[in-house]
């Protein structure tokens, strides 16, 4: 391997942050302000404050080609840290300082990355390039190290294309020694749409995403006008052409393949339509319903279940056969006890709950919201034979809980203050164009500060997400956790619905360049992201 040490790939990368930095004091521009560099004087500060146990965790994790055995029979050809998807987990103390060397072994020069979600680290370790690093080229490796001084339920992926709808991702749990919940075991519970190896991959998806609905072959009368939000009437559940099981199926000669697109998907919980990309599975820790992944636990025992949606384009409504969910955190925080019998969870977000197990075997079901299909796994706690791979236990249509109904715990919820800063982020964009963007701009990576969403250390920051979209979006910001208005949770991802507002505040305490974007992977690759920047 042809080893890179840590301090020549970051300070590689700081030439490419660094260069906007420089060309935003250089430009003469009001619009684009002197911001912090990822590696600069303010970001060391920041993190000598944070609290330290002065011991270090040490992981390795390789990004390679991997055959993936999904249960039932079913392999993957895809790309994953060290044979695995999900990853093994990587769990440490708050406090710890976690030094994970990545080694690039992807095949034809593929560069990745590793982005860590939801922890509020030292900006230069986030993981994103150009913004806070260069890209990791492939035979090269790179450590990341950091302190991780927030508890929680966090995940890991890549940020280099639409890597994230790959086999890179591992869940990473950072465990409070004086943890408040009394409970008898933790189980974490990584759901996932898979389509990369079985019927395409992700940079086909994109490839036919990208050719928009407006040239689509409907056969026929093609005078419909746009199709922004996948609004096709009687449309539902129609297949446009060729079997998208079948992976061999040839694109259309003339209008649009429909190997990936996916039509009719509807959901009153997400306000419309459901989701862009057809997944032939839907996979709960990494295997799929016919052959799946079994807790086994006692009869009454109190379980932590760590819920984790890391994929590229499914919200999942989750249920748990014969029990009750007691909602206690989202995105590592906690939140004001509730009960339900499901709960709606977007790409990018985590809930913990809290389940007492019953005497039995049952399912954990995460239903594809709109999709119509789902993820399973098994929870056995006695004798008896498992239930069917399509089984809808009652419970995913009984009180259905989202974050817009948790409040956060006294501990963490924001103190009442002044807003020094409001940004509007208008979410645009539709599938006509497939343009989805922030402010009507896609992003653009060879000039990420062109232009920046400016914020100062010590500011109270309020977002405006505004959804001018027939889509939802899940909005995840890098860095920082927000509050959902006054009251609500805190969280570093939140869906944010068709024709709505959403408003979230935050402290400026991190300084640095981080990313803000929908955490669906193609709308974020095309263009639905913005940089939200500390000014120097």
């Amino acid at each position: 391997m042809n080893s890179i040490n840590r301090r020549s790939v970051l300070l590689a990368g700081l030439g490419v942050a660094g260069a906007g930095a420089l060309a935003a004091c250089s430009n003469g521009s009001s619009t684009t302000p002197a911001l912090v560099n990822p590696s600069g004087p303010a970001v060391a500060a920041a993190e000598k404050k944070r609290k330290a146990t002065g011991r270090t965790q040490k992981v390795t994790l390789t990004a390679a080609p991997a055959v993936l055995d999904l249960g039932g029979g079913v392999t993957a050809k895809s790309w994953a840290f060290s044979g695995l998807a999900p990853g093994k987990e990587v769990r440490v103390s708050v406090g710890d300082t976690l030094a994970a060397e990545l080694s690039n072994q992807l095949p034809a020069k593929t560069a990745t990355s590793i982005h860590w979600h939801g922890i509020a680290l030292r900006n230069d370790m986030d993981g994103v390039p150009p913004v806070t690093q260069q890209t990791v080229r492939a035979g090269a490796s790179i450590t990341y190290r950091f302190i991780t001084d927030a508890a929680g339920t966090y995940f890991f992926h890549p940020h280099v294309g639409a890597q994230l709808d790959r086999g890179l991702y591992a869940p990473l749990i950072v465990e409070d020694p004086r943890e408040p919940l009394s409970y008898d075991d933790e189980w974490v519970v990584v759901l996932d749409d898979w389509v990369d190896g079985v019927t395409g991959t992700p940079d086909e998806v994109l490839a036919e995403l990208r050719q928009g609905m407006g040239g689509m072959d409907m056969g026929g009368d093609s005078s419909s006008g746009g199709h922004e939000g996948h609004d096709m009437g009687d449309m539902d559940g129609m297949d446009m052409g060729e079997d998208s099981s079948d992976p061999s199926a040839p694109s259309s000669s003339d209008g649009m393949s429909m190997r990936f697109m996916m039509m009719g998907a509807e959901s009153e919980l997400l306000g419309g339509d459901a989701g862009d990309v057809r997944y032939p599975y839907h996979l709960v820790n990494g295997r799929v319903p016919a052959d799946p992944a079994v807790y086994q636990g006692k009869p009454g025992s109190r379980v932590r279940l760590r819920i984790v949606n890391a994929g590229g384009d499914t919200a999942y409504r989750v249920a748990l056969g014969g029990h009750k969910l007691t909602i206690t955190h989202t995105d590592g925080f906690p939140v004001e006890h509730q009960q339900a019998d499901a709960l709606l969870i977007g790409m990018g977000e985590r809930y913990d709950v809290l389940v007492t197990l019953g005497d039995g075997v049952f399912p954990l079901v995460a239903l594809a919201e709109g999709k119509d299909a789902t993820g399973m796994a098994l929870v056995r706690t006695g004798s008896g034979g498992a239930p069917k791979a399509t089984v809808r236990p009652k419970e995913l249509n009984g009180r259905i809980l989202t974050a817009s109904q948790l409040r956060a715990t006294d501990d963490v919820r924001l103190t009442s203050k002044k807003v020094d800063r409001v940004h509007r982020v208008e979410l645009t964009g539709g599938m006509d164009k497939y343009n989805w963007a922030i402010n009507g701009k896609a992003f653009d990576m060879a000039d990420p500060a062109a232009n920046p969403l400016a914020i100062e250390e010590g500011q109270r920051v309020r977002l405006d997400f505004v959804n001018t979209t027939q889509m939802w979006h899940p909005m995840h910001l890098h860095g920082h956790t927000y509050q959902l208005g006054n009251t609500g949770p805190r969280k570093d991802t939140a869906v944010v619905l068709p024709k709505k507002k959403l408003s979230v505040v935050f402290d400026a305490d991190n300084p640095g360049q981080w990313m803000l974007h929908c955490h669906n992977a193609y709308h974020a690759e095309v263009g639905m992201m913005a940089l939200v920047a500390y000014r120097t």
